[in-house]
């Protein structure tokens, strides 16, 4: 199997209903909510070139955008999608860190985070180097928030103030902030004798 990892554009439009049928199967199969998106959203992150794609030659294997908040302050990967076949292969994690350093290169000043029920996607999170974090530490962009009003939990987000759900915050720093090396345990400030 070939699988090739691409910044997706106006060519792989064709595949944006199939991935937002995706994410109502995946929902359900979960149990759990999926930011309802609709085609249109995902051909617009396609052509804006806000979107990464999965391929084993002209079929979809995977998909996840990106997404800014706060004037580019924060940048979340969105959206990850692995169709069935193709699960447990290692698709997920390698289109995830694919996403994460591109949206990285993309937006270096913001912070990186996401929402998640998925105990794989809170695995490759750590391994790119995000944190569990309370809600707080997200963004406060109602946009995002809104987001997740097709989710069968967001219920419980309203009532909590959407300062805590079932899903779990993730963060990474900027590319800028973790490019920064704390080197103060190097400086001699006195020479004893």
């Amino acid at each position: 199997m070939d699988i090739q990892i691409l910044i997706a554009n106006s060519s792989h439009l064709s595949y944006a209903e199939e991935i937002c049928l995706q994410y109502e199967e995946s929902a359900k199969v979960r149990g759990t909510g999926i930011a309802k998106r609709s085609p249109e959203y995902i051909k617009k992150k396609m052509m804006d070139e806000d979107a990464m794609i999965a391929l084993n030659g002209d079929h979809l294997a995977g998909f996840c955008y990106i997404e800014t908040f706060e004037d580019k302050k924060y940048v979340s990967n969105s959206g990850l999608i692995i169709l069935p076949e193709y699960r447990r292969m290692g698709i997920a994690r390698n289109l995830k860190k694919q996403v994460f350093n591109y949206a990285r290169d993309r937006y270096p000043f913001a912070r990186v985070f996401g929402i998640t029920t998925s105990l794989a996607v809170m695995r490759i999170n750590t391994e790119l180097g995000y944190h569990p974090v309370t809600f707080s530490e997200l963004t406060k962009d109602k946009t995002f928030w809104k987001g997740c009003r097709s989710c069968s939990n967001y219920a419980i987000l309203q009532n909590k103030e959407f300062e805590m759900c079932l899903c779990t915050g993730m963060l990474a720093p900027s590319k800028e902030e973790s490019m920064k090396v704390d080197l103060s345990h190097l400086i001699v400030t006195e020479v004893k004798s």
